[in-house]
């Protein structure tokens, strides 16, 4: 174990999310992995026998001979960071919260919740401190949002920064890892367009009308723009691609919308996290860019790149957006807020990171 380095569990490290998670842990400056964690059948198991490993890169062999945990094992971590499917998290991280520990979720589950920061580092720093207001003690849980709001919010910021946002219309195009493993069946997915995904709609609308809004007594009051959603499944295997029209707050011209963003400078750039990329955002001139399979893992899959930026003739304007949907959608996300928490004084080693037993839970089946 680094001296300096703080100690990291992984909830839910043998899904999709969790291996994405265990890659981009591999060799982190400031954290290190001590606890994997999984479902009662994988327990005591080596991480490398039980995982189906799908990155193209393998663990680390320390990581791989790793022991699998549960979640109602004391763990030794200063911080989690959970891939944890909404049922699971639903009752797991609120448990290890309460035991102490900072929960940095990738899970839908929490992100509703009134003192729960919904957080995307470059739109809405000043989120995490939301988690003062929470009720469980030394612990607390982070948000990341839904993988398409991640790229959606990125690139609304510099417009709703210089011109303001009355409305967004969204239709994404949904890579199939956003399915997880095995995800869909073959014979769906194959030469087809699936223009339905079980929730997606509704996140998308609202969760944005969370990040973009203003910390008040009561927890964050929602921006008023309104979003409208459409979410399709496409055959792709990484990269949700979106089609973005939007309505501006005031009158603008083109060129001044692009040089909007253009001219996005992260926030965040000076802190020195380890995981955030220099520009967050780049739009592309090529008409036939940006694309999934040549874009999306921009900047470690950390940027998201803007195309055929043109006039709308309903709403103001319109773009196309990509997003590597499990890197800056999912695990990196996840990953960033952990670091601008470690950052801000939020997360602290636990003096010689006793292991905090836990509440026994019902065996869950992730």
């Amino acid at each position: 174990m680094g001296e300096n380095r703080f100690a990291v569990g992984v909830l839910g490290a043998t899904g999709a999310v969790g291996q994405k998670l265990v890659t981009l842990l591999a060799g982190h400056p400031w954290f290190e992995i001590v606890s994997l964690v999984a479902s009662s059948r994988s327990r005591g198991k080596r991480y490398g026998e039980a995982v189906h490993w799908l990155e193209s890169r393998p663990p680390e062999p320390k990581v791989a001979a790793m022991r699998l945990e549960e979640a109602v094992d004391p763990l030794a971590c200063d911080l989690v960071i959970s891939a944890l499917d909404a049922d699971t998290a639903q009752v797991i991280e609120p448990t290890l919260a309460r035991a102490g520990l900072p929960v940095f979720s990738n899970a839908s589950s929490h992100r509703g919740e009134a003192a729960v920061p919904l957080l995307v580092p470059e739109v809405n720093a000043e989120h995490l401190e939301l988690v003062r207001r929470q009720q469980f003690g030394d612990g607390f849980i982070v948000a990341n949002p839904n993988c398409s709001v991640a790229g959606l919010v990125l690139a609304l910021k510099p417009l709703v920064d210089a011109f303001g946002v009355e409305a967004v219309q969204v239709t994404t195009m949904q890579a199939l890892s956003g399915a997880g493993y095995p995800g869909v069946p073959a014979l769906d997915a194959v030469g087809n367009v699936i223009p339905h995904i079980e929730g997606e709609d509704e996140k998308i609308e609202n969760e944005p009308r969370k990040i973009f809004g203003t910390l008040g007594s009561g927890g964050v009051e929602l921006h008023h723009m309104v979003i409208s959603a459409q979410a399709n499944r496409v055959p792709v295997p990484e990269g949700h691609l979106l089609s973005v029209a939007v309505r501006l707050g005031c009158r603008a011209k083109l060129a001044e919308v692009r040089e909007a963003l253009d001219g996005f400078a992260s926030p965040i750039v000076g802190l020195g996290l380890p995981s955030a990329p220099p520009r967050p955002l780049e739009v592309c001139d090529d008409p036939s860019h940006p694309q999934p399979r040549l874009h999306a893992t921009s900047a470690d899959g950390m940027m998201v790149r803007i195309g055929r930026l043109r006039r709308c003739p309903v709403l103001d304007v319109r773009f196309v957006a990509l997003v590597h949907n499990t890197v800056r959608g999912a695990a990196g996300a996840a990953l960033l807020n952990a670091e601008l928490a470690v950052r801000q004084g939020f997360v602290r080693r636990r003096e010689g990171r006793a292991r905090t037993a836990l509440t026994p839970l019902a065996a869950f089946a992730w």
